[in-house]
């Protein structure tokens, strides 16, 4: 039988889970249920920062899936947030800081195709050399309400999507109505990344590799596809082209 290619789930943390109160991982069911429904087979990260544990977990997986969660420490894209800004950020994740960005730092080196949402569409920035808009409403002048969690299960603004991007190859679209529940986005772009789309304030909703044909296959989005796949196949479309990479990634080690 056919193997499904394996990919790497990042998930969060939260202090106290529901077994016995204890330090527990935290992810959404949505993930896994995408990615199964693309093809592949989930595995999910064990949110450690041993080092080589993290670089084993890397090697064993076709291709790696960064998700959404709460804010990035400031710390490691900004001397400095205005005052204002400042106050906004939080809850932070310190050590799914630390263990995420080597993560990432393995993924690239082995050439790990990889597909990054929300937080992850930030923290792939952020490992490239990039900035963060720490709050959009205090820092981002006529910006759209980004934070629809009243609505995270239904497109709720459209983005403009780069005609020459591999998001628009993905999708087929030169717009595309997405949902919205993040405070932070995108702010200076990495140097190897390009905007693939943006919302009619500018907030970069997708990124990717500047050079195309760049390896490994890189799709950055600052929304929720996995809570859209039942709506439009269209979103499905994103994992199935990520699985896709993943399984030329696996038959280069067969």
């Amino acid at each position: 039988m056919k193997r499904r290619p394996a990919i790497l789930i990042a998930p969060g943390t939260a202090r106290e889970g529901s077994e016995f109160s204890d330090a527990s991982i935290s992810l959404s069911h949505c993930y896994a249920r995408a990615v199964i429904a693309a093809g592949g087979l989930p595995q999910i990260f064990a949110a450690t920062t041993n080092r080589p544990v993290i670089t084993e977990s890397v090697e064993r997986c076709d291709g790696v899936l960064m998700t959404g969660g709460e804010d990035i420490d400031p710390k490691l894209y900004a001397k400095a947030l205005p005052e204002e800004a400042a106050k906004k950020v939080g809850p932070l994740e310190p050590d799914r800081d630390s263990w995420e960005k080597d993560v990432i730092a393995d993924a690239l080196e082995q050439e790990k195709p990889i597909l990054g949402i929300c937080r992850g569409h930030q923290m792939l920035n952020v490992v490239l050399g990039g900035t963060l808009v720490a709050d959009i409403a205090t820092q981002v002048p006529g910006a759209l309400n980004h934070l629809r969690m009243d609505r995270k299960g239904e497109p709720v603004h459209e983005v403009e999507i780069a005609p020459d991007s591999l998001f628009a190859r993905v999708t087929g679209r030169r717009t595309l109505g997405v949902n919205s529940t993040h405070h932070q986005a995108i702010g200076a772009l990495a140097g190897p990344l390009r905007a693939a789309a943006r919302s009619s304030d500018g907030v970069i909703e997708a990124a990717e590799w500047k050079e195309p044909g760049r390896q490994p296959f890189l799709l950055l989005v600052q929304f929720h596809p996995e809570r859209l796949i039942d709506r439009n196949p269209l979103f499905l479309q994103i994992f199935s082209s990520f699985v896709a990479a993943c399984e030329q990634r696996q038959q280069r080690n067969l």
